[in-house]
């Protein structure tokens, strides 16, 4: 049966579209129509949205959400805070559906296709390059960036032992001193309403804890922050974490919780309690509970600071694909 590419809204779109992300082999939260949704609310800034869908015999085989300005093509999302992007496409036949979207996208007017946030593996990356050669279109291809992950084992022990030796020691010391240092326990909240009364306290240790942060917390950025986690909290996508000594939060991470995957995509701390190291061990507790909570996969998404490597991250490639004509 031949493929149909039709422009579509998000709205229209929604229900469909996540049953599609749902059958994805590697989910990603910034493909969510939620998160889409409050990111083009915050971040379209007049550019034209072109929503593509691909329907065969009407069900729905793929997604590609784009933008276009100035003629320059570019998918939904920045990079600065949508880790991972790229189309949502039909496990099963994703070389078709690639095929019927570049041809779609061929009809359309720009002079060059910008696709970053794909991670290895993709079926966009894939496929996308040869199609466009083939039609005499000059392809740009590079190493973006990494983002560490560790595959889960079945129990704590188990993650410890997968550890290096020094890792290992120094994430047990660490551990000791933050119990000598009083009683810590790690709080989950997933509620919408936990999230949000919760939210303030994370982008102040953000700020507090990090400069780069501090410059990156716009009020625009932290405004898009209040009503992205309730929104993604309110589709049962969110984990946020707070760890407490004596009571006393120090350490806060907002995750992504999403088919058996734990993404971690923000955090600070209390800068008063760094000699007890709460920020890195906040996430290792947090990588704690994920083992515990059955989850598959711990992805500390885009970056290489150190703290990932201490905690056994191994590198996905990121890659950024540029399409040009004439």
């Amino acid at each position: 049966m031949a493929y149909e590419v039709v422009r579509e809204e998000p709205a229209s779109l929604r229900a469909e579209w996540e049953e599609l992300l749902g059958r994805q082999p590697e989910p990603a939260p910034f493909l969510h129509p939620a998160w889409q949704r409050v990111w083009l609310e915050e971040f379209q800034n007049g550019r034209e949205l072109l929503l593509l869908a691909v329907r065969e015999g009407g069900a729905l085989r793929g997604v590609a959400p784009l933008l276009r300005e100035d003629g320059k093509l570019s998918l939904v999302g920045h990079y600065s805070i949508c880790d991972y992007m790229d189309f949502v496409l039909e496990p099963d036949c994703s070389p078709g559906v690639v095929g019927a979207l570049f041809d779609a996208i061929l009809e359309e007017d720009w002079s060059e296709l910008e696709l970053r946030g794909l991670r290895e593996g993709s079926p966009t990356l894939a496929q996308l390059p040869a199609l466009a050669e083939a039609a005499g279109l000059a392809v740009e291809r590079e190493e973006e960036a990494v983002a560490p992950r560790v595959e889960l084992p079945a129990s704590w022990d188990e993650y410890l032992a997968s550890l290096s030796k020094k890792a290992r020691h120094e994430l047990r010391r660490k551990l000791r001193r933050l119990a000598d240092a009083g009683e810590p326990e790690l709080q989950v909240y997933t509620s919408p309403q936990d999230v949000e009364s919760r939210l303030p306290r994370l982008l102040r240790f953000m700020v507090e804890s990090r400069t780069d942060k501090a410059a990156f917390m716009s009020e625009q950025m932290g405004r898009f922050f209040h009503r992205m986690a309730p929104a993604m909290a309110e589709e049962g996508l969110i984990r946020l974490y707070e760890l407490e000594l004596d009571g006393k939060p120090v350490a806060s991470i907002l995750c992504f919780d999403q088919a058996g995957h734990l993404f971690l995509y923000n955090s600070g701390y209390d800068p008063q309690y760094a000699s007890q190291s709460v920020g890195l061990l906040s996430k290792a507790l947090c990588l704690r509970d994920a083992i515990d909570s059955g989850h598959r996969c711990f992805d500390m998404l885009r970056g290489d600071e150190p703290y990932k490597y201490h905690l056994g991250g191994q590198d996905q490639t990121i890659y950024r694909c540029v399409i040009r004509r004439g």
